[in-house]
């Protein structure tokens, strides 16, 4: 049981629910915060004080009163109104992941609704009832409107939802699950509709993804330095004690593990390379920038999971007005790390190159082809590298900077915050296939070598990923091993060998 409490939510958490089928509940003291917060609402309505989405329209309607009696109504129609996303659907475990976080928003007890709103959103995650919703919509301001709403919708027994492995009505699928249609009050549609949850649970999903590639490219590139016979040297740890990145350092640190005590000779004599192409050379600022990243995107995702989100928000001297909704952290995150993980891929797709081009790939056969000629080896591989890179290029172009104004020109400045995150989610597919490209390579090339013999940890890497990918002898139709190569590295086997380098070191 996953207890949310609105002030330590954590990026695994959320990950662990949108995957799994934890249960999550609310946190008693959660509920207490709750509680005091609604009666605030409660005391607010009793007055002819105007309190924005309490007694008046949203956005540009902000001026327009509403009646007592107009108050449930307007509720119910900011969801269906709101409604309005289109495109395929987010993926299942987004949907979920945005769950969880929306109800652990509404748990930190400042959004001024009754408990059981978040705890009938914590019901559906039980229950395993997903609600259907369109991935295009979000301009990430006020917040993830249009994707929240479709969420919401399914609270109150509308629109489609996912359960038991088919889409069907929530109205059906409520009464199956033996719960009811929620009946929103004041202030309850726009506290579900206002907030980040939706770039948001994609960031936290592509962080551990992205996570796990790191620990791929650093494998393939280890494997790649043995194959090419690059010198160890610029790992060296008094190079990176002098440019002290964390991620710098901790990338030449994995590094050094991962080569410790290679077996494979180096180049002697006259002929004694001084110094490698920067691909191998300049892994660990290349690497331990993007690491870097990924650590401030951590940082700021699990601020962002535990914060008041909606607007407005209810304290006990006022209910105030303001912009938490506005995506512009997570948007700038979400942009950083698309530009990231385009440098990963970019200095991985390099080193498939030197693999390869028999000009620079220290001896080995043209391509890794068998019978240079007669085959073309891995020559068109790379080509799809370069053509992913290419794409990549184009998604790592910032979408927080392409502001449109909305709502009459009341939401003048938007975060569009959700591109960023949808744009991300396809450059990490891109990069991982890139990845994958290069550890093909890295992993034949070692098997040209008569003296392939490499580290202990580098050898269970291998031994791992000839498990899904094997080897081949002659030309063969090569999608389906980069297919396999892909999948491999998403499953994350890679990951404990990096945990054993560190114990190693």
């Amino acid at each position: 049981m996953i207890q949310l409490d609105g002030m330590s939510f954590s990026v695994d958490e959320v990950v662990a629910i949108a995957y799994g089928r934890d249960q999550v509940s609310i946190a008693p003291a959660a509920l207490e915060r709750m509680s005091v917060s609604r009666r605030f609402v409660e005391e607010a309505m009793l007055s002819t004080q105007p309190v924005y989405a309490l007694n008046t329209g949203v956005g540009l309607l902000a001026n327009i009163a509403l009646g007592h009696a107009e108050i449930e109504e307007m509720q119910i129609n900011l969801v269906r109104s709101h409604c309005c996303g289109v495109g395929d659907p987010l993926p299942h475990e987004v949907v979920r992941g945005l769950m969880a976080i929306r109800a652990n928003v509404l748990a930190k007890g400042v959004s001024g609704i009754r408990p059981v709103i978040a705890e009938r959103i914590c019901d559906l995650l039980n229950c395993g009832i997903t609600p259907v919703i369109p991935s295009r919509g979000s301009v990430g301001a006020s917040g993830d409107l249009a994707p929240l709403a479709h969420m919401a919708l399914a609270l109150i027994g509308e629109g489609d939802v996912e359960y038991e492995g088919e889409v069907r009505p929530a109205s059906e699928c409520l009464v199956l699950a033996g719960l009811e249609p929620l009946q929103l009050q004041a202030k309850e549609g726009i506290s579900l509709l206002n907030g980040t949850q939706a770039m948001l649970s994609i960031g936290c999903l592509q962080l551990k993804e992205i996570e796990t590639l790191f620990v791929a490219a650093q494998t393939s590139a280890a494997i790649t330095m043995e194959a090419l016979r690059g010198t160890p040297v610029p790992f060296d740890p008094r190079l990176h004690k002098v440019r002290p990145h964390p991620g710098q350092m901790h990338s030449a640190q994995h590094m050094r593990s991962l080569l410790a005590d290679s077996p494979i000779p180096r180049t002697q004599g006259v002929n004694r390379k001084i110094q490698d192409a920067y691909c191998l050379r300049c892994i660990p600022q290349v690497h331990g920038a993007a690491w870097d990243t990924l650590r401030e995107a951590r940082r700021v995702f699990e601020i962002e999971l535990n914060s008041a989100t909606d607007n407005p928000l209810v304290f006990e001297e006022d209910i105030l007005s303001g912009g938490n909704f506005h995506g512009a952290p997570l948007a700038l995150n979400l942009d950083y790390l698309a530009i990231a993980i385009c440098q990963i891929a970019g200095i991985s797709e390099r080193r498939t190159e030197r693999l390869l081009n028999p000009t620079l790939n220290e001896g080995l056969p043209a391509f890794l082809a068998s019978a240079p000629g007669i085959e073309s080896g891995l020559m068109i591989a790379q080509v799809t590298a370069a053509g992913l890179y290419a794409e990549m290029r184009v998604l790592a172009t910032p979408a927080s900077t392409g502001s449109l104004p909305t709502s009459g020109n009341q939401e003048d400045f938007v975060s569009m915050g959700m591109t960023s995150a949808l744009k991300l989610e396809q450059s990490v597919k891109l990069a991982r296939m890139i990845v994958a490209i290069e550890l093909m390579a890295a992993t034949r090339a070692l098997d040209f070598r008569e003296d392939s013999d490499t580290t202990p940890l580098l050898q269970e890497a291998i031994r791992r990923f000839r498990e899904h990918v094997p080897g081949w002898s002659k030309d063969c139709v090569l999608s389906t091993r980069m297919t396999s190569a892909e999948k491999f590295i998403a499953s994350g086997l890679l990951n404990n060998i990096e945990v054993q380098a560190s114990v190693a070191a």
